[in-house]
C-alpha cells in the first residue's frame, strides 16, 4: 500500500477505535520469506478415502487450524499461509480452494460423528446437509500455489489483496457495518452466513464476488474456532474494492459525529474493561 493510503488507513482505525491492522488474502505463486505455515504432507483425496489410504492417525497428529495459524500470525504481525502442501486440516484444504471434492470425514466429523470412533461437532444435523452446504458454498479453486494472509502494510506496490479482514468487538463493527451502506447505497451488503471461520474470511466473500455481488460478511461464529480470536471478537470481511470505498468515504460519514463519539467512549471503555490501551497490540 502507498503511505497516503496507509496513512488514511490509519486514520480511519483510530477513529473505529480498532487497535490492530486489518489483514488483506491474496494468492501468489511466490512462497511468502516469513510467516506460519502447516507442516507439510500429501493431500487426501476422496479416492484415497473411499480405499483406506488414509493414514488417520498421522492426519490428527498434524492437524493445524486456518483460524489458529492467522491467530499466530496476528500475534506477531507476520504472514500465515497455505498451500496444497501445506494445508493444515482437511476443511481448510476445501475452503481455501486446495481440495475440490471434500473427504466423506469432513462432512461426518461437522455433524453427527461416527458411533464407537469420533464425536461429530454436530453443527449441522446430517452428513447429507453437510454435503449441501459444501455444494452451496462452492470454494473457488485456488488460483496460485499459496493462499497468504497478511497485514495490510506488509504488501508492497507490486501486490493486491482480494479481501480485507477486520479483527475487532462490536462496537467498532457497528462503525464497519454502518458504513458499508453508506459507502456502496447496497441496503443488504452485509451478510452472515454459515460456515467456519476461514469460510467467513474468505470463501464466503470470494463465493459471492463470483455471483456478481460484492458483500461484506461478518463472521466469527464458528464454536470450535473461538479459541482463536478475543473474548468477544468477530471478524468482518470485504472485498478489497469496498475497502476502498469505505476509506474515501468515512469522513463523510456518520463517523464524524456527535453520534460515533458517543459509541468511541464505550469502546475506550470496553478496552479499558479488557486491559488493552488506545494504543496497545495484546492479543487478549
Amino acid at each position: 500500500m502507498s503511505e497516503n493510503s496507509l496513512s488514511e488507513s490509519k486514520a480511519f482505525l483510530e477513529t473505529l477505535g480498532i487497535s490492530e491492522e486489518p489483514f488483506g488474502v491474496y494468492y501468489t505463486a511466490q512462497e511468502p520469506k516469513d510467516g506460519f505455515k502447516p507442516k507439510s504432507r500429501i493431500l487426501p483425496t476422496l479416492e484415497d478415502e473411499k480405499g483406506n489410504k488414509i493414514d488417520w492417525v498421522l492426519v490428527f497428529e498434524s492437524f493445524s487450524c486456518v483460524m489458529g495459524l492467522i491467530w499466530r500470525a496476528r500475534k506477531k504481525g507476520t504472514s500465515a499461509y497455505f498451500s496444497r502442501e501445506n494445508f493444515g486440516c482437511f476443511g481448510g484444504a476445501f475452503y481455501l480452494g486446495f481440495l475440490r471434492r471434500p473427504l466423506d470425514f469432513v462432512a461426518r466429523f461437522v455433524s453427527t460423528g461416527i458411533p464407537n470412533r469420533f464425536e461429530g461437532e454436530r453443527y449441522l444435523e446430517s452428513p447429507e446437509v453437510t454435503k449441501m452446504f459444501f455444494k452451496t458454498i462452492d470454494p473457488r479453486p485456488a488460483p496460485a500455489f499459496f493462499c497468504v494472509f497478511k497485514p495490510l502494510s506488509l504488501f508492497t506496490d507490486f501486490e493486491r489483496p482480494e479481501l480485507v479482514i477486520f479483527f475487532a468487538r462490536p462496537e467498532s463493527i457497528c462503525g464497519l457495518h454502518q458504513l458499508v451502506t453508506f459507502a456502496t447505497n447496497d441496503f443488504e451488503a452485509v451478510l452472515s452466513p454459515f460456515g467456519p471461520g476461514c469460510a467467513g474470511i474468505l470463501t464466503w466473500p470470494l463465493h459471492l464476488l463470483a455471483q456478481g455481488k460484492s458483500k461484506a460478511v461478518l463472521g466469527g461464529w464458528d464454536p470450535t474456532e473461538r479459541r482463536y480470536v478475543k473474548t468477544d471478537e468477530l471478524t468482518f470481511t470485504v472485498p478489497w474494492e469496498m475497502y476502498l470505498r469505505m476509506l474515501s468515504r468515512w469522513r463523510e460519514s456518520f463517523l464524524v459525529t456527535k453520534t460515533w463519539d458517543s459509541v468511541r467512549k464505550k469502546i475506550e471503555r470496553s478496552k479499558k474493561a479488557w486491559g488493552e490501551g488506545s494504543s496497545d497490540q495484546s492479543k487478549k
